[in-house]
């Protein structure tokens, strides 16, 4: 026999072998753990588990949702970092966790850019400046107006140094150039009600923690962080409209550790994808405030990018140290 053909037969059969150990292993073939850095019961742990429900229903596998929370995201996102990458490993990332807290917090035992891949993005959402109804201000101007005619006298208030309503409020300050002294809580819960009691005077925060006490007249809601308005808050003005280039957006997204097959990076996206124009899950997370984005994972790796250069200039400008 020609050699020739028998090393094309040869070929073949390895060939055929492939396609055959591939047929018998399609991913998924076990439960994948999805970890979510924070605590059970907020917005993110309402998110990640909503998606990770419709994700099983596509998937045909359980999707878990594991709380890791610590260490302002560091723990549970470490784990993802040094996890295998095999697909049954994701994060649920966040701008102001897994990507801010590096800039910040000193020896951050992964790097964000590097120990990451990109699957898809979920949602995104602007935060809000509210205050407390004795600061007088009706309107992002009028507020600027008090501040400056009171250096060092409103504060706001924050989750945390270096969280994105600290740097929200530090943008705020650079961009009206005023004077508004930042106090960090450890929590929602503190910050929220010295807001309230009027003990701090404004804050930046997401719209499900503020919108009861918005709606009970408890707190003003002056303006948006987005560059548009918001379908949630149509009537709000985004503060762009009177800080031109002010944006402080909150946005979820899930990572697999870097090494992930492209292969079911893409099968993830493609699904999550679907996940997010189901209608039910655009009508849950849209009584939250939350829009689905829909992004490839090259796009959300641009994106990511950008965000994290506009918010390191930020920092370094401002002295933000952890």
């Amino acid at each position: 026999m020609n050699s020739k053909v028998v090393v094309a037969m040869v070929a073949m059969l390895c060939a055929g072998v492939g396609m055959g150990a591939a047929a018998q292993s399609p991913y998924p073939t076990k439960p994948i753990r999805l970890v979510v850095p924070y605590p059970p019961g907020g917005p993110t742990d309402f998110v990640g588990r909503a998606v990770a429900a419709k994700l099983t229903e596509l998937l045909g596998q359980t999707v878990v949702v594991d709380n890791r929370p610590g260490a302002g995201t560091v723990i549970g996102s470490e784990l993802i970092a040094r996890a295998t990458p095999d697909g049954y490993n994701l994060l649920f990332g966040t701008g102001g966790g897994t990507f801010l807290a590096p800039l910040i917090l000193p020896k951050v035992p992964y790097d964000p850019q590097k120990d990451f891949a990109p699957v898809a993005m979920l949602v995104m959402s602007p935060q809000v400046l509210v205050v407390h109804p004795s600061t007088g201000a009706n309107s992002v101007k009028e507020l600027i107006a008090v501040a400056k005619s009171k250096p060092g006298q409103l504060n706001f208030s924050s989750v945390g140094t270096g969280t994105s309503p600290h740097l929200g409020g530090e943008l705020f300050k650079a961009l009206a150039g005023v004077d508004i002294v930042h106090v960090p809580y450890k929590g929602t819960a503190p910050g929220m009600m010295d807001l309230i009691a009027g003990r701090v005077q404004l804050a930046f925060s997401s719209i499900p923690t503020v919108l009861t006490h918005v709606q009970a007249g408890r707190l003003k809601m002056l303006g948006t962080g987005g560059t548009r308005r918001s379908a949630a808050l149509p009537d709000i003005p985004p503060i762009a409209d009177t800080l031109p280039g002010y944006e402080l957006v909150t946005w979820y997204a899930i990572f697999a550790p870097t090494g992930t097959p492209a292969a079911i990076v893409n099968r993830l996206n493609a699904e999550i994808a679907k996940v997010l124009k189901d209608p039910d899950i655009q009508k849950r997370l849209g009584e939250q405030g939350l829009e689905p984005v829909v992004m490839t994972p090259q796009e959300l790796k641009r994106y990511t990018e950008t965000d994290v250069s506009r918010w390191t200039r930020l920092i370094k400008a401002a002295n933000i140290k952890g």
